[in-house]
C-alpha cells in the first residue's frame, strides 16, 4: 500500500495530498432532533430568552441616556434662565442709571 503522503512524480510535488479540500465544512451541526424535541424546545426557547434580555439591556441603556440627557438639558436650560433674567435685571438698572444720568444732566 502507497502512503498518501509520498511523493512519486516531479508533477505532484504542487498538488494537495492531505485532500482537506474535498470536505465541505459546516459552521452550523446538523439538527437531528425532531421540533417537536422537548430538550430543543428548552434550548431554543432559552436562546429566545437571552435574545431577549440582550434587547432589553439595551433598551434600559438607552432609557438612562435619555433620562441623563434630559436632566442635564433641565438643569442647563434652568441655569440659563437664571442668566437671563440676571441680564434683563441688569438691563433694567442700566435704563434707569441712564435716565437718572439724563435728568440731572438737564
Amino acid at each position: 500500500m502507497k502512503d498518501k503522503r509520498t511523493y512519486t512524480n516531479a508533477k505532484e510535488h504542487g498538488e494537495d495530498m492531505s485532500h482537506e479540500n474535498e470536505r465541505k465544512h459546516t459552521n452550523e451541526p446538523k439538527e437531528d432532533r425532531g421540533a417537536l424535541d422537548l430538550t430543543f424546545l428548552i434550548e431554543q426557547h432559552k436562546k429566545e430568552i437571552w435574545d431577549y434580555k440582550q434587547k432589553e439591556s439595551e433598551w434600559v441603556k438607552t432609557d438612562n441616556m435619555f433620562k441623563g440627557s434630559k436632566k442635564i438639558i433641565d438643569e442647563l436650560s434652568s441655569k440659563l434662565i437664571k442668566q437671563v433674567k440676571i441680564i434683563s435685571d441688569l438691563n433694567d438698572q442700566i435704563t434707569k442709571l441712564k435716565k437718572e444720568l439724563a435728568d440731572k444732566s438737564k
